[in-house]
């Protein structure tokens, strides 16, 4: 059984031959451990793609999530020289004068050159019916807030006109590893487009003083994501995440969840699921007293479930409450897991979730959220072989 078919099966609440491995990677633990230079990997499709399948294939993991757009061809040519760092990072200065440093261990962080960083949208300003044009907000098109030199490389249009560069990460990973392995592409959530639009601050502050125009913008919004979605949709991922990090019980309550983040995510779900393409949610933090609601936005499976002390679901419980109608990826403890010292460590923490999530199949082998930069690759790398130990269907 390929990889790809192990993952489509859980995806489908079937048995596969044993439980699917795969686990989200933080970009900087690509920089650590994929012998690729730093800005390659933040800068281009080709480097980000070569990064992706290079530690797939060392942690035998069954799927790849590329969780960046793709880039544009040529976006390095008005980089003037790459410098590096102190800290074994990168510093690009660009013909205009401007920098980005790209640590070590950690995404990139775009600067002018008087040393100012990309300004966010002023909520009180901002009309909704004017955001397919942000041109007073430098890079903030398709989510490229973090690469300013992108929005002068992408035409400003409707919001529903997804760039074609953005395709080029996707292209080269499953030209790759061909129908062996899962590949699933990544999307915001309307909500976190919000967030990232003006700051957590600003924008959790907007729900309470102007929630009608954070309808608006959340409206406005949803078209980008759908647009995306859909379009990854149909250029052949295997499933699309929705990214929606910052709807849990630590930013919004039960009832804000149901008021700004439900409708837009269905919405979404209702858009992408008819391309035939199943579609999962992101969402870290307590989100165990709102399962029920995370499952009326019409996904086919969450994402995360952080364990206690993290988060407050347990796998077990999850699966009685929505594993009938959702596959589960996920559960473990990310923060132990860049703790534990010695092998016998992490296997107790992954076979727990293997024998909690195994029964019934639905489950797919995961930290609980994004494999944090530091953690050792060895760690990383006992988990399939202990899949393969006990997580086989009979």
């Amino acid at each position: 059984m390929t990889s790809k078919q192990r993952i489509a099966l859980a995806m489908q609440h079937q048995q596969p031959d044993r439980v699917p491995v795969m686990c989200q990677l933080a970009l900087g633990h690509y920089f650590l451990n994929a012998p690729i230079p730093q800005h390659r990997i933040w800068f281009t499709s080709e480097g980000f793609a070569e990064a992706l399948v290079l530690l797939q294939r060392r942690y035998r993991f069954d799927g790849i999530l590329i969780n960046l757009p793709g880039r544009p061809a040529n976006v390095l040519d008005d980089v003037l020289r790459i410098e590096r760092t102190v800290d074994g990072g990168e510093r690009l200065i660009w013909k205009n004068g401007d920098y980005t440093l790209v640590p070590p261990n950690d995404s990139a962080h775009h600067y002018s050159a008087d040393g100012s960083t990309p300004k966010r949208a002023d909520f009180a300003t901002l009309d909704p019916d004017r955001l397919d044009s942000l041109d007073d907000l430098t890079g903030y098109i398709w989510n490229t807030y973090h690469v300013p030199q992108l929005a002068e490389k992408t035409r400003p249009g409707p919001l529903s006109e997804v760039p074609e560069y953005f395709f080029r990460t996707i292209d080269f990973v499953k030209a790759a590893v061909g129908n062996e392995v899962s590949v699933h592409g990544e999307v915001f959530s309307p909500f976190t487009h919000l967030m990232e639009l003006f700051g957590y601050e600003e924008a959790l502050m907007a729900l309470m003083t102007d929630p009608a125009k954070c309808h608006a913008l959340l409206d406005r919004l949803t078209v980008t994501a759908v647009a995306w979605g859909v379009a990854q949709a149909r250029r052949g991922v295997d499933a699309v995440l929705i990214s929606s990090a910052f709807a849990g019980g630590g930013f919004i309550s039960q009832e804000m969840y149901r008021e700004f983040v439900l409708p837009y995510e269905r919405r979404m779900t209702d858009a992408i699921k008819p391309t035939g393409v199943p579609v999962y949610t992101h969402t870290c933090g307590r989100i165990g007293d709102r399962l029920e609601l995370m499952a009326e936005t019409g996904i086919d499976g969450l994402d995360t479930l952080d364990p206690p002390p993290l988060g407050n679901v347990e796998l077990a419980e999850a699966k009685r409450c929505v594993g009938d109608r959702l596959f589960i990826k996920g559960n473990m403890n990310s923060v132990a897991l860049l703790d534990y010292r010695t092998k016998e460590q992490v296997i107790a923490e992954a076979g727990q979730c293997i024998r909690a999530g195994k029964p019934g199949g639905g489950y797919i082998l995961s930290t609980a959220c994004s494999v944090a930069p530091r953690v050792e690759p060895w760690k990383l790398e006992l988990l399939t072989p202990l899949a393969e130990e006990i997580g086989r269907y009979a």
